[in-house]
Parts: C-alpha cells; sequence; structure tokens
C-alpha cells in the first residue's frame, strides 16, 4: 500500500440506530473498494465488521470495527459502529477520531433515538454529517416521509443529493441531482448504468439541483457572486460549495442507498471521496493544556491510542490515530501517560480481521499494532522530545449498575484482573471495588451491555459469574441536637482499661457555629472551644469535631483516639452501617485513670458515647437521588411519565426536542435499578435516557422503617 499524506486522507464514521444496517452498507464498500471478493451477510455470521464470537452469537454489533478502502487516490478510514445505544462509547470514540459521519437511517423506520442521540454527539463536535437512507427496496420504505422527518428536526440544511424514483420492493433507480444524471440497477446491484433523467422527473430534478446550487453557493462568497452573476454552478463549484458547507455544519446532503444489494453505495463513495474534508481542511485536535496541533507530517510524532481488542491467537490489538508526524515499523516512542518506552514492531492497516503490513503512516491516518507492554486505550505516545498529551474523549455517564461476583471464589482474583481488561477494552465499563457496599459494582450503559460483559467472561475466559442486585449508597445524618456519656471500663488483672466521654452531637450545616450553651432535661452545659477540626469526609459532607473540655478531665493527648471511635461510628453508622455525614461533634467533659487510661478506652468510649447520642438525635436516612433525563416518542410520553412517577419521581419539566419528548425528574438510586430494561419495554425501544448524581435527601419514613427492620434482621443473622 502507498503512503498516503494527510490531504489524501478522509476518516469516517458509519452510526445510526440499531437495524439501519450499518454492518451490510461496510460490507458493501469493502467490496466496491476490493478489500473483500464477496459480501458477506448478518445472517450468515460472515461479515468484516461483526466478527467476534459475541456479535454472532447476538446478531447485534457489540464493538467498532475499523476498515479502510483505497477510493479514487484517496484512503478512506472507516469506523462501523454499534447502534444500539448500550454501546454508545464506541460511537462517541469513533465520532472523536473521524471527521466526517455517514449517519444511515432506516428506511422503513425513519429516524429515531438512535440517530437523535448520534446526532447530538456529532452537534457537540461540530462534525460533518450526511444521511445515507438505506434499505429503500423494504416495502414498508418512505423516502419522502423521512426527508421530511429530517426537515422537521435538522431544518433548511438538509438538502437532498439524490431522489429514488420508487420505493419498496421496486425499488432499482435514482436521480442524482448533483449529477443531473439517472442511475438504474440490475437486480443484482453493483455498477449502475447511468443515463438521462426522464423527461417526467426533470421538472423535480432541476428543482433539487437549484436548491443544491443554492445551498453551496451560500457557504462560500466568491460562489454566491458567482451564483448572482450566472445564475448557477458548475459541478466542480457545487462541490467547493458543499465541502464547506459540510465543514462549517451548513449543510447535511441526503443520499440513497440499498446496501444489501449494493445499489448507489459506489456513488456515495464517489460523493465521498470527491467532496468530504480530508484530515487537513479540518479544524486542528486540540492538546490537554489547549495547543492546537495541525496534522503536519513535518511535526514530532504523536499517536492516540482510542481502542483495545483482545483477539484469539493475537492477543492485544491496539488501534491509533496519527496526530502528528510520521510512524515507521521500529519506532521507539515514549507513553506520555504511564512513563514507559514502547517500540513499535509492526503497523498494520486493517479491516476488521485483515491487517495489511505497512511500513509507514503519516499525519491524519487511522492504523494497528499489536502486542504493546504497557499502552491503554486513551494513551498518547510520543517521540522523545514531545510533550503532548491528548484526553479529548468525554464518555456519558453509566446509566445501570450490578454487583458481580465470581460463581467459584476461587476465580474472585481472576475475575478481577479480566475486568480491568474489559475495562481498558470499553471504558464505558465502569468496575468499583466498593469498600462501602462491600461489593464489585459494574456499571455500564444498560442490561445489553452488561450481558455482553457476563457472555464473554464466560466464553472466552471461562469464569462463571452472577449479577446481583447491588446496595444502595445511603448515608446517615442527624436532625436535633443530642448528649450521651459513656464509661468504658475494664479489669483484667494488672493495668485494666478506663475512660469516660461526656459529648454532644448535633447537625452540621456549612457556615454555622457551636452554641455557648446547651440545655439537656433541665440542665446547662457551658462551651468553651478550645479546638475545632473540620474534615472533608470522603464519602461527602462533613464531622466537625471540637474540643471544649476544660479543668483538665481529660488529657489532650487522648483526645485523637476520641476522634478516632467518633469516626469509626461515622464510618458504619448506627442505623444502617452506611457511611454518616454532616455532623458536629462537641466533647465537653469525661473522666480518666492515672493508671488504666489509655487510647484504646477513650476510642471505645468516644465510639459509643457518639453512638447513643447519634440514636437520639432523631437521626435520617439519606438516599442518593439522580437526575434523569429520558428522550421519548410523544405517543409513548404518558406511560414513561407514569412509570416514573411509580418510581417516586419528581418531574422537574418537559419540553419538546426535534420530534421527541425529553422529560426531566430526580429519581432515587434505588427505584432505577432496571429502568433501562422498564423504558425499552414500555417504548418499544424507541427512547432513550441519561442520568447524573444529583444530591443526598432524605427517605420517606416507611422506607426508613423498612431500612432499620432489614438491617436489623441482618445483624441478627451475622450472630
Amino acid at each position: 500500500m502507498k503512503v498516503y499524506q494527510s490531504n489524501e486522507i478522509k476518516n469516517i464514521s458509519l452510526l445510526g440506530s440499531a437495524g439501519s444496517g450499518k454492518t451490510t452498507l461496510a460490507e458493501a464498500m469493502l467490496f466496491e473498494g476490493g478489500i473483500i471478493k464477496r459480501r458477506g451477510t448478518v445472517d450468515g455470521k460472515n461479515t468484516v465488521s461483526d466478527y467476534f464470537p459475541v456479535e454472532q452469537e447476538y446478531g447485534y454489533s457489540v464493538f467498532s470495527t475499523v476498515f479502510h478502502v483505497e477510493w479514487m487516490n484517496r484512503k478512506l478510514n472507516v469506523i462501523d459502529c454499534p447502534g444500539s445505544d448500550d454501546f454508545a462509547g464506541s460511537a462517541i470514540t469513533a465520532i472523536n477520531v473521524t471527521d466526517t459521519v455517514i449517519m444511515v437511517i432506516n428506511a422503513q423506520y425513519g429516524i429515531e433515538v438512535g440517530t437523535q442521540n448520534m446526532f447530538r454527539y456529532t452537534d457537540r463536535l461540530h462534525k460533518p454529517v450526511l444521511f445515507a437512507i438505506n434499505q429503500l427496496d423494504n416495502d414498508k420504505a418512505d423516502y419522502d416521509n423521512i426527508v421530511e422527518q429530517l426537515h422537521e428536526n435538522y431544518g433548511g440544511k438538509v438538502i437532498q443529493i439524490q431522489y429514488p424514483i420508487s420505493c419498496g420492493t421496486s425499488f432499482n433507480a435514482m436521480v442524482d441531482v448533483l449529477k443531473m444524471k439517472m442511475y438504474h440497477w440490475k437486480p443484482e446491484g453493483g455498477v449502475p448504468e447511468v443515463t438521462e433523467i426522464p423527461a417526467g422527473e426533470m421538472e423535480k430534478a432541476q428543482d433539487l439541483h437549484q436548491k443544491l446550487i443554492e445551498a453551496a453557493a451560500e457557504n462560500d462568497e466568491a460562489l454566491m457572486e458567482k451564483f448572482f452573476d450566472r445564475g448557477t454552478l458548475n459541478e466542480d463549484e457545487m462541490r467547493e460549495g458543499i465541502r464547506k458547507g459540510l465543514i462549517a455544519r451548513g449543510m447535511f446532503p441526503v443520499f440513497c442507498v440499498c446496501a444489501g444489494r449494493d445499489m448507489g453505495v459506489r456513488r456515495m463513495m464517489e460523493f465521498v471521496g470527491n467532496v468530504a474534508p480530508c484530515v487537513n481542511e479540518m479544524p486542528d485536535p486540540v492538546t490537554n493544556d489547549g495547543k492546537e496541533i495541525a496534522p503536519d507530517p513535518a511535526g514530532p510524532t504523536s499517536l492516540y491510542f482510542f481502542k483495545t481488542t483482545v483477539e484469539p491467537h493475537i492477543g492485544e490489538v491496539s488501534y491509533f490515530k496519527v496526530m502528528s508526524g510520521k510512524v515507521r515499523e521500529g519506532d521507539d516512542l515514549i507513553n506520555i501517560n504511564r512513563g514507559s518506552k514502547e517500540r513499535l514492531a509492526q503497523l498494520f492497516s486493517v479491516a476488521g480481521q485483515i491487517r495489511n503490513k505497512v511500513e509507514e503512516l503519516v499525519a491524519g491516518d487511522i492504523g494497528a499494532t499489536v502486542k504493546l507492554k504497557d499502552v491503554r486505550t486513551g494513551n498518547t505516545l510520543n517521540e522523545k522530545g514531545c510533550e503532548y498529551l491528548f484526553d479529548f474523549i468525554k464518555y456519558p455517564e453509566p446509566k445501570y449498575r450490578r454487583a458481580i461476583r465470581a460463581v467459584t471464589e476461587a476465580d474472585t482474583e481472576k475475575l478481577s484482573e479480566i475486568l480491568t481488561r474489559m475495562h481498558e477494552e470499553d471504558p464505558t465499563w465502569i468496575i468499583e471495588q466498593s469498600k462501602e457496599l462491600k461489593q464489585t459494582i459494574v456499571h455500564g450503559q444498560g442490561e445489553f451491555h452488561l450481558k455482553t460483559l457476563k457472555w464473554r467472561i464466560e466464553n472466552n475466559d471461562k469464569i462463571m459469574i452472577e449479577y446481583l442486585e447491588p446496595r444502595i449508597p445511603y448515608r446517615e445524618t442527624i436532625t436535633k441536637t443530642a448528649r450521651a456519656d459513656y464509661r468504658h471500663k475494664k479489669q483484667s488483672g494488672g493495668a485494666g482499661q478506663f475512660g469516660e466521654v461526656h459529648l454532644i452531637i448535633e447537625p452540621y450545616v456549612e457556615g454555622s457555629e457551636p452554641q455557648p450553651v446547651y440545655k439537656f432535661n433541665g440542665q446547662e452545659y457551658k462551651i468553651s472551644m478550645r479546638d475545632v477540626q473540620e474534615y472533608n469526609l470522603e464519602w461527602g459532607g462533613k464531622l466537625v469535631f471540637v474540643n471544649s473540655i476544660v479543668g483538665g478531665s481529660i488529657d489532650a493527648r487522648f483526645m485523637p483516639a476520641i476522634l478516632k471511635g467518633v469516626m469509626d461510628r461515622m464510618e458504619q453508622g448506627p442505623l444502617t452501617g452506611s457511611y454518616a455525614r454532616d455532623v458536629r461533634v462537641i466533647v465537653y467533659d469525661g473522666k480518666m485513670h492515672p493508671v488504666d487510661s489509655n487510647e484504646i478506652s477513650f476510642r471505645l468510649a468516644g465510639r459509643n458515647a457518639f453512638s447513643q447520642a447519634f440514636k437520639q438525635a432523631n437521626p435520617k436516612i439519606l438516599e442518593p437521588i439522580y437526575d434523569v433525563e429520558v428522550l421519548v416518542p410523544g405517543d409513548r410520553m404518558g406511560d414513561v411519565m407514569g412509570d416514573l412517577q411509580g418510581r417516586r419521581a419528581i418531574i422537574m419539566g418537559m419540553s419538546s426536542e426535534k420530534g421527541f419528548e425529553k422529560l426531566m425528574a430526580k429519581v432515587p438510586l434505588k427505584e432505577m435499578s432496571s429502568y433501562s430494561t422498564s423504558l425499552s419495554s414500555l417504548t418499544g425501544g424507541r427512547a432513550s435516557f441519561s442520568m447524573k448524581f444529583a444530591s443526598y435527601e432524605l427517605v420517606p419514613s416507611d422506607i426508613q422503617e423498612k431500612l432499620l427492620k432489614e438491617y436489623e434482621a441482618s445483624q441478627q443473622d451475622a450472630e
């Protein structure tokens, strides 16, 4: 393979909802580009993209697949992405490292939630988009309705490049209003017959051609002047205007394809080869310290690793984009993230499992290498002396969580290593070793996302695992002031143990100060603050510890031990064993023994005095509340809202967003356990949601009673 320069490389993502036909389109592109001699099918389990066993088992794309074709003296690097919302991480990665998005739309279903979600990501990253309306031979295909949907959602920027003569099983021809020609296919598809536009279609074609000229002219002042002078633009001028419109997101061209029969694919690839921007025409990527880095082959070598897979008989395959400079086989580079040195013994240009060795890749190109020692997804490798660091991919918050454990306890350590590796392959699998919950929690994008993880561990790594309902990270706090004292005394021959602590606790509110006098049962307790220590707790909230000892009733050297005792109980709250927060503790009196007092005595006395006071201070349990945003078709809004209200949700607002309803709510984490599954069931998979931690709020009294009883029962069982 020749070495392609930055102005000859085009990086493209294939995006769209599940079932839109991206994998089939990828197969047709590979066939047209000569990479494969025969097109595979998803049903036949022989496509270039879905080659992992888990994908063939489920019939879904689970991973993004990188492939390339050499086309019109250009190199097209393409990343075929999963359509399921559960695997959005792959799509987000692809959008970040490519320059143009082909958004594939199923001609039967039109714009779906997945289309909306992916388009929103392209908007945030300001990436060019063209729409490919696929499966036009489906008997329920409705091209005109989809174009209308596109205009409703994305406005006048949607410009038709092509339209079909007819849809459904009779689809075999389309009119291209850029070339002003008709393309006609035989039943087997492939290379079309290009003819003049029939007289019956000429008026419609000329109208769309004029709209295309006007849209192209709008994106460049020089072209606009030519348009005003001549009233038209030639084909090359139109291409230039469309390219500038794509880059500025001022135009979203629409194409017709039937990927399953290889109709329209070649023409769309011609357009991409001619018009889509090359790497050097897009805005420069930015390093972590805000420096713009041009894709300059003469610059220092810098690679960004965006994807890792583990493949049978090979091991780790690491995919990278050359951000700057050139990389050659045998180059030694420095991992800026980890400080280690790596040698790139082999370089490949890939197409799924097909790997073609190359000697050199230049800035903007995408390639792969194998058997690196210490490179993880998201790492940057530089030549010596270069300090570039890229970390530009921001993944969505997780939406589904489960506790995970090995069925056989002996496999626990091995499972931990596997989970770490899985996270490196897919950063949206987040692994949390929760000391608080005493569980390993796996966070993901949905039930299918975690189901895929389970399948891979059990089938590839041969470890049986099970998912459990994760515990909820409740918090405990108090709502009123209380007082307690506790004497710890133990005599066992020789030196004994003795410590007595008197303390007051009260709710801590930011900016508040202790009172000078507290009153309990008619008795006053005067406070004289000698020392105040504030602790920001790692689990949220504060502990404020006040030393108010006068007259030397407790020696200052025992105060740290009392604090440790209090912290023991903060880490395992008296109500349910959950973390406690937002408490002020005032130690105002106590007693000690000249011989028997020691640190352990005061630690135990402090812990027990705090526990007693806590239970008298009208304690409450707090639960985590999440901000939830649901994007739902209007006809399912009532069902979704009713379901949320049944989950103790507080509806915060509603709005319309490009054909869908957006619902904002605050929902307890406890109620979100299987929400992704329920939402999919309620809406036929046509809705999506996101969730993000908001705050801790008091649980209702009936739920608190239930939690207290459950904890009490669990403590009895443990005894």
